[in-house]
C-alpha cells in the first residue's frame, strides 16, 4: 500500500527534533506521576473485583431462582442471569484491558506494590503473563509492524497486508477471523508456542511439550475455575452458570480482539521490512510507531473499556507510562505530528473496525499485482535509514 498522502518526508535534522519533542512529552508526564495515578489504578482494581463479584452473585442467584421456579423465562431470574453475565464480562474486560495489560507493561512499577508488579502480574485469561511479556511487550513493541519480526501481524493466521505472501488457506480467513475473535484468549495463549514451526518440522515435539507445560497449567486453571468450580456452586443449576461464564469470556474476547485489531490494522497502517529498521534512530522509531498504529475516538468510557488503547499511538510511544495519562498526552502528540506534517490516524470505532473488516476480506484474495518496493531514492527512504520502508 502507499503511505498516507498527509505524510511529509522529513530530513534527518527534522527527525531528530521530532524524536526530541516526543521525548519531552514523556519526560513532562513522568515527572508528574503520583497519588492521582495510584488512586486511579486502585479504583480500577476495586471495579474489577466488585463487578466480578456482583456478576457471579447474580448468575448464581438467577440460576437458582429460575431453577426453583422451574421456568427460566420468568422475568426476574432471567434478568439476573443476563445482567450477571454482562457484569462478569465487564469485569473481565476491565481486568484484561485497563488492569492486566497496562500493569504488565510496568506502568505502575514505580508504586512498589507487589500486586501491581509488571514482572509478576498474572491476568485472567488462558495465556500466561510471562508469554505475553515476551510476545507483546518485547517483540511487538520493539519491532512494531516489521515483517518477520512482529508476530502480531496477522497472528500467523490472517493475511492483513498485501506484503504477506498469499496462500490458498487465506480464502477461509473471513471465517477464521470470526472464530479467532470468539477464541481470542486461546490464540494469545498459544502464540508463543510457534506451532507453525512444529508443523513444518522445525521444532521437536519434546521442545513443544516443554514450552506447552506452563501454558497448559494456566489453561487448566482457567477451565477449572470458570467452567467447573464456579458453576458447581449453583449445584443442580450448574448449566445456566456455566453458560453465563462462557458468554462472559466470549464478550471479553470479542471486545479485546476488536480493540487490538482497530489499533493495528486500519487502512492507513503501514508495515516495514527488516532492512528499513537497521540503524534506526529515536526519531525513526517514533515515526514507525506512529505509522503502525491507529487511535479510536469515543471519550472517557471508550478510554476506560479499551484500557486506553483508544490511544494506541500514545501507547506505542510510551508503553510504560500509566495509560490513564494518554488522553492528555495525545493533545501534545497530535500537535507535534501536525507540525511535522505526519498523519495522526484516528476515527470512530465503526469507521476503524470497518476498515479492519475490509482488510480481512480484501486480503483473503490474491493481490492483483506485485507490491511496489520503494527504491532508495523515494522520499520515505529519508525517513527510515538502512533501506526504504515498504508501504
Amino acid at each position: 500500500m502507499t503511505a498516507h498522502a498527509a505524510n511529509r518526508a522529513l530530513t534527518s535534522e527534522e527527525l531528530e527534533r521530532f524524536g526530541h519533542e516526543l521525548d519531552a512529552v514523556r519526560a513532562r508526564t513522568a515527572a508528574t506521576l503520583g497519588q492521582r495515578d495510584a488512586d486511579y489504578i486502585r479504583a480500577v482494581v476495586a471495579g474489577v473485583r466488585w463487578t466480578g463479584f456482583a456478576g457471579r452473585l447474580l448468575l448464581w442467584g438467577g440460576a437458582v431462582g429460575g431453577g426453583f421456579l422451574g421456568d427460566f423465562s420468568h422475568f426476574a431470574p432471567l434478568s439476573a442471569l443476563i445482567v450477571g453475565t454482562l457484569l462478569l464480562g465487564l469485569s473481565k474486560i476491565l481486568e484484561n484491558m485497563e488492569l492486566g495489560h497496562n500493569v504488565m507493561h510496568g506502568q505502575y512499577d514505580w508504586m512498589r506494590d507487589p500486586h501491581l508488579d509488571g514482572k509478576t502480574y498474572e491476568w485472567d485469561i488462558a495465556g500466561t503473563g510471562d508469554n505475553w511479556r515476551k510476545t507483546h511487550n518485547y517483540r511487538h513493541h520493539t519491532w512494531t509492524n516489521v515483517r518477520g519480526m512482529d508476530d502480531d501481524i496477522g497472528y500467523g493466521l490472517l493475511r492483513i497486508f498485501p506484503e504477506q505472501r498469499w496462500k490458498p488457506f487465506y480464502l477461509a480467513q473471513p471465517l477464521v477471523a470470526v472464530i479467532f475473535a470468539v477464541l481470542f484468549e486461546w490464540g494469545v495463549a498459544i502464540q508463543d508456542l510457534r506451532l507453525g514451526r512444529w508443523f513444518a518440522g522445525k521444532m521437536s515435539t519434546a521442545k513443544l511439550r516443554e514450552a506447552f507445560r506452563p501454558v497448559g497449567r494456566k489453561m487448566g486453571r482457567q477451565i477449572l475455575r470458570d467452567y467447573v468450580l464456579y458453576p458447581l456452586l449453583a449445584g443442580p443449576f450448574f448449566l445456566p452458570v456455566l453458560l453465563g461464564n462462557v458468554v462472559a469470556n466470549i464478550i471479553r474476547n470479542v471486545w479485546t480482539y476488536t480493540i487490538i485489531f482497530c489499533g493495528h490494522f486500519t487502512a492507513d497502517v503501514e508495515t516495514f521490512s527488516k532492512e528499513s529498521v537497521v540503524g534506526e534512530s529515536r526519531g525513526h522509531w517514533y515515526l514507525r510507531q506512529l505509522r503502525g498504529s491507529s487511535n479510536l475516538t469515543g471519550g472517557k468510557l471508550m478510554n476506560l473499556l479499551s484500557g486506553n488503547l483508544s490511544h494506541q499511538i500514545e501507547h506505542h510511544f510510551y508503553p510504560d507510562l500509566p495509560a490513564n495519562r494518554y488522553a492528555a498526552m495525545a493533545v501534545d502528540v497530535r500537535e507535534i505530528c501536525a507540525r511535522y506534517g505526519q498523519h495522526y490516524n484516528t476515527g470512530s470505532l465503526p469507521k476503524q473496525f470497518g476498515q479492519v473488516i475490509w482488510r480481512i476480506l480484501r486480503h483473503s484474495l490474491p493481490s492483483r499485482s506485485k507490491v511496489r518496493r520503494a527504491p532508495a531514492s523515494d522520499a520515505c527512504s529519508v525517513q527510515f535509514e538502512g533501506g526504504a520502508a515498504e508501504v
